[in-house]
């Protein structure tokens, strides 16, 4: 590997060092809180781009067949 990216190799040690100062900077009891905030903004994130994907296409032919209206 090149040295210039050598210091963005994360290994086991770097991840027991993160979860330390974690645990340090927000406690035990506040971390699930946290994780619990993040899995409902994961979800929103997912079910907002789920709506979003929706073809165009599909939507005027539904609202068409709802209507009544024929092409």
């Amino acid at each position: 590997m090149n040295a210039l990216f050598l210091p963005l190799v994360i290994g086991a040690p770097q991840i027991i060092l993160i979860v330390i100062v974690v645990l340090l900077l927000f406690g035990g009891r506040k971390i699930p809180e946290l994780m619990r905030g993040l899995g409902s903004g994961i979800k929103e994130f997912k079910d907002a781009s789920k709506d979003d994907d929706t073809p165009k296409s599909h939507t005027t032919e539904d609202n068409n067949k709802v209507s009544g209206e024929n092409k």
